[in-house]
């Protein structure tokens, strides 16, 4: 990197909790941030699941260093061993941190990166590459304009991406047409979308802890509401396995939730249609109709699709990434985050060497350095961070960079996680 190239600023993209982080180790190396949040608060993805509780305490999710810095403004750190809703993570760390007068100046809200480049090459062109800085094109309250960086972390997500109900991995037929009747992740059922719920027939897709929580949520809102019908399809066989963490699981949140819906199905509470592979969504005298292979379900009027979610690539689509087919993650991380073996807190200690693609200064960091597999915590984002922002510039950044191609792909994602 030239000594012009290194006086630029560092994009990253997105201004949630791992982004903020970013910023935060970003300056205390000696960088210039400059955040980029296509929402109109720090924190705009969080605020869509506020009302879930997450799993991790509030010792998995605040970062040390962030912590450090909001405790010079007078900050208190919340009770470690309490489990917060998103809300609370939003209102209570995320808020106070992009208001921090070290950290404001630096982001940019309302703003939306369509692209990430290199400043005179396209993908294709080698010569030069490695000196020339990133280029950024973004989108915000005054129109278009590109931006020039010397490296650019990506912690935008993946809220905005959700996987689709189709048994293909697109959508089922007829699915777009009813997307006014399907919610995609945790809808707020006993809160703001509480009247869309009420006295509906209701399917729940999806097998994991998102889905739970809609479930334990629909259940509360039918003991107010006889008429309503509360329905779970699932790609296994059976829902024998539904607590599947251990009794003394550091995550004991979602431990409860597991308990709590074993609970319900005892009791009747939940209809279950296992072996669900859904074809087709038709619409029939206003309800929804799903067909699976020759089965066709129980007429329903709103479908909520907790189907998990998957990164958005298009935006890197000019930058040389190194990427796992299967999980969508870069691909030396992928093996060490496979689901089958790994959930939330086992997963190995990781950090530039599997994070690093063969562009040097580009980094995947936080949920979306996972792909399409669901086992993050924020703690994992944190400690990301520390060890890509400590190695920038380095010769370290580079070696780490040459060595990106080559990895053992893993098994595909099946669990769930949360926090």
């Amino acid at each position: 990197m030239n000594k012009t190239t290194s006086q630029l600023p560092v994009a990253v993209i997105g201004a949630g909790p791992i982004g903020l982080s970013a910023a935060v180790h970003l300056l205390d190396q000696g960088y210039t941030p400059i955040v980029f949040e296509a929402g109109d608060q720090a924190g705009a993805n969080l605020a869509r699941w506020g009302h879930v509780r997450m799993f991790s305490p509030w010792a998995y999710n605040v970062d040390a260093a962030a912590a450090t810095l909001l405790q010079q403004q007078g900050w208190n750190h919340p009770l470690a061993s309490d489990f917060p809703t998103g809300q609370e993570l939003l209102a209570q760390y995320v808020t106070p941190l992009a208001s921090h007068p070290a950290i404001a100046p630096h982001l940019q809200l309302n703003t939306q990166v369509q692209s990430v480049s290199r400043l005179n090459h396209d993908v294709l062109r080698t010569g030069g590459r490695n000196e020339s800085p990133f280029v950024l094109r973004v989108t915000g309250p005054d129109g278009e304009r590109d931006v020039v960086a010397q490296a650019v972390i990506d912690a935008s997500g993946t809220y905005q991406t959700p996987n689709w109900l189709g048994t293909h991995g697109i959508p089922a037929l007829g699915e777009n047409a009813a997307a006014d009747a399907i919610a995609y992740g945790v809808p707020n059922i006993l809160g703001a979308a509480r009247d869309q719920y009420a006295n509906q027939s209701v399917l729940v897709v999806g097998g994991g802890h998102s889905a739970f929580n809609a479930l334990q949520d629909l259940v509360v809102l039918a003991e107010q509401h006889e008429g309503m019908r509360v329905l779970w399809g699932v790609r296994n066989a059976s829902v024998t396995n539904v607590v599947r963490s251990p009794a003394n699981d550091e995550l004991q949140e979602r431990r409860r939730l597991e308990v709590r819906i074993q609970e319900l199905l005892e009791q009747g509470r939940i209809e279950v249609f296992t072996e669900l592979e859904i074809e087709a969504i038709e619409r029939h005298n206003g309800q929804l109709m799903v067909r699976s292979g020759s089965r066709t379900l129980p007429p329903v009027d709103r479908i909520i699709a907790a189907t998990g979610f998957r990164p958005n690539l298009s935006l890197l689509a000019e930058v040389r990434t190194s990427l796992d087919p299967a999980t969508q993650s870069p691909t030396r991380l992928a093996p060490l985050i496979d689901p089958n073996q790994h959930s939330c807190g086992s997963v190995p200690e990781h950090g530039l060497a599997e994070l690093s693609h063969p562009e040097p200064g580009l980094f995947i960091l936080g949920i979306k350095s996972y792909g399409r597999a669901p086992t993050f915590l924020l703690r994992t984002g944190y400690k990301q961070v520390a060890s890509v922002v400590t190695a920038l510039g380095s010769n370290a950044m580079y070696a780490a960079a040459q060595a990106s191609t080559t990895a053992a792909a893993p098994s595909p994602a099946t669990s769930s996680c949360q926090g």
